[in-house]
Formats: structure tokens, C-alpha cells, sequence
């Protein structure tokens, strides 16, 4: 399954600049602010909720500028990030982390041996299809991985075309996003063979935890 999201300029140039206003854009004129300068900044205190609870080997999926990843390389931990645009594989690996510039669906290492997958900012909505990216993610874990998702901090579940854009009529082409809340998250993972986990959340972010088999 080809994913062709996040190649559009106005997210290499936000990520060049490590800084917004960037977008993405419905065709009626919705906007989602995207939060590029906490993308490209160290791990807040949300995000340290997240890395205590990675397991063994990660892998960030959508890893963008790899906060994640240099944080938990930093610790001398075995991780790898997966992004489809290349600015964002070259910030990653400049700040010490290791990352590839590939779909999720694309062929990948470690299949099956992931002991824990990263779906931060939003990116359940790769593809426009939560339940094909929750089975593709049990395949790349296997039995007793772990997957921790960021969840919408509303009672979502959409399907969207979305456009990247800078606010200011620079436009990437269109594709497919999903938006899902936690109740709309624990209907898919229960129908591709994942268990409900912990669940958290910080002043303004939503977390889940899954387990897988």
C-alpha cells in the first residue's frame, strides 16, 4: 500500500525552519494546526509519559524531525524511526537518531520483532484506514508487542482528504487521513488482534496503550 503524504514543500520548509504555521488542509477550508515547533523540539513532558513506556526495541512510526527517536537513542536504547519524507529522515539522523525514508507499508527490517510501535501526533491517521495500519503494525511486533497510540481528545472516527499547507496558499497534494478518538481505537484494534492497555493523558494529550495477541 503506497502512502504519498508528507512531501509536500510546506512541510520540508516548516521542517528546514523548524517552525510553523503549517497545516493540513481540507477542500472546504478546514484547517488542522500541526505542531511543528514541539515536532522539533526535545521531548516534553507528555512525550516522557511515552518513553517510560517503551519496551525493548521501538519503532516510531511518522517519526517526523525524530524527537522520539534521538531521546531514546540517548539512552542507549535500539530504535528506529519510519518517515516518507526525507527532511525529516535527514533531521532525524543529523540529531544522532537512526531513521529510514519509508511507508510503514512498505517492506521493512525486524518484521515480527518489534517490541514496541510508536503512533504519536496524530498518526493513527496514516492511510485514512486505522484498521489496515493496526494490522500492518501487528505484523512488524508480533504476538506480545506493544503499540502506543495518540488519540484524538475527542470522540472521533473520520475519514478525510487532506492537503499539507502553510496558511498562506502553498499546498502539497491530496491525501488520505483518518482522525480517531480512544472508543473508535479500541473498535479496531479489537477486530486485527490487539488488547486494551493502559490509558493516560496529559493537560491537552490523549494516550493508549495496545497490546498485541
Amino acid at each position: 500500500m503506497s502512502v504519498p503524504a508528507w512531501r509536500a514543500e510546506p512541510y520540508r520548509d516548516a521542517l528546514i525552519s523548524g517552525q510553523g504555521p503549517l497545516f493540513l488542509r481540507r477542500d472546504d477550508g478546514w484547517l488542522l494546526p500541526l505542531e511543528v515547533e514541539r515536532w522539533c523540539a526535545p521531548p516534553d513532558s507528555a512525550d516522557t509519559t511515552v518513553l517510560a513506556r517503551c519496551r525493548g526495541t521501538v519503532l516510531d512510526v511518522g517519526c517526523g524531525p525524530g524527537r522520539l527517536v534521538v531521546a531514546l537513542a540517548a539512552l542507549g536504547r535500539v530504535a528506529l524511526g519510519l518517515d516518507v519524507s526525507r527532511e525529516a529522515v535527514a533531521r532525524t539522523e543529523r540529531n544522532g537518531g537512526a531513521a529510514l525514508c519509508r511507508s510503514v507499508f512498505d517492506p521493512l527490517p525486524g518484521g515480527g520483532r518489534w517490541e514496541t510501535v510508536l503512533l504519536m501526533d496524530g498518526n493513527i491517521g496514516i492511510g485514512g484506514d486505522p484498521a489496515a495500519l493496526l494490522a500492518r503494525i501487528a505484523e512488524l511486533t508480533g504476538p506480545g508487542g506493544t503499540l502506543i497510540v495518540e488519540v484524538a481528545d475527542q470522540d472521533l472516527d473520520e475519514r478525510v482528504e487532506v492537503r499539507v499547507g502553510d496558511g498562506r496558499g502553498a499546498l502539497g497534494e491530496s491525501f488520505p487521513w483518518a482522525r480517531i478518538g480512544d472508543r473508535a481505537l479500541l473498535r479496531y484494534a479489537g477486530a486485527t488482534g490487539w488488547t486494551p492497555g493502559d490509558r493516560w493523558r496529559t493537560t491537552d494529550r490523549r494516550f493508549r496503550q495496545l497490546h498485541c495477541g
